[in-house]
């Protein structure tokens, strides 16, 4: 009997509860080295959220005549064919981010989030599940690189949607946005050391989030009912 699957539970599990990046801290590299700005962390979320996506459905496909004992190098070989075509099409419509990127989108292969919700979750389960369990992962990654790109630019160089024409072509020039006129350069928070102090603060703030609406869920105990008998003393005439 084929199991139930909550798709609403897939989707705050990806997104929030479970989200790769912050919670299950995998895939640092890439979301620390390349999220120096919005543009380069879109890129690699697209990119990442598209080899989720193909790897989970390529393996639900096959989960059924693949043997335990090749089943890791059958998910190793599927995840590298979706990057060769990631990697295929940036190369033909978005050459000089993918100049950018460099040596990160091959990687996306040996990204741990992508290998194990292949081998956790795909081979487990049938095709629409899989779908929706390899969008949200990817979501919640992209979302979280996005976040972090966005707050590094801010910080770092008093703007934001800097290079945007890299993705989106020359009309997408315009979308920069001057947060700060004349602002001087903060270098530290486009350093790698920025990208580890920024992570932090977002895991922070995640958890501050969980730990406000954990105390909002707790139903308010009833206050003790106490003796309000009253001792009478002395003389009644």
């Amino acid at each position: 009997m084929a199991e139930e699957v909550n798709y609403r539970e897939l989707t705050f599990n990806g997104l929030w509860k479970n989200n790769p990046a912050l919670v299950q801290l995998l895939g640092l590299c890439p979301l620390l080295a390349v999220t120096t700005n919005v543009v380069n962390a879109l890129g690699l979320g697209a990119a990442t959220l598209f080899v989720l996506l193909i790897s989970n459905l390529a393996v639900s496909l096959i989960r059924s005549i693949v043997s335990d004992a090749i089943r890791l190098a059958v998910f190793v070989m599927i995840i590298a064919a979706a990057v060769t075509c990631v990697e295929l099409l940036m190369q033909a419509f978005a050459y000089e981010l993918y100049m950018i990127l460099g040596i990160f989108l091959p990687l996306i292969t040996t990204n741990c989030i992508i290998l194990g919700r292949a081998d956790g979750f795909a081979r487990k389960h049938g095709l629409l599940p899989s779908a929706v369990d390899g969008v949200m992962m990817g979501a919640g990654m992209a979302a979280a690189m996005i976040v972090l790109g966005g707050l590094r630019e801010a910080v770092g160089t008093g703007a934001l949607f800097a290079d945007m024409h890299l993705l989106f072509g020359e009309s997408a020039r315009a979308w920069r946005i001057v947060l700060v006129d004349g602002y001087q350069s903060f270098l530290l928070a486009i350093l790698p050391p920025g990208a580890f102090i920024f992570t932090g603060l977002l895991i922070a703030l995640k958890n501050l989030i969980n730990d406000r609406l954990a105390a909002r869920a707790v139903p308010a105990t009833p206050s003790p009912v106490t003796d309000r008998r009253v001792r009478v003393t002395g003389q009644i005439s």
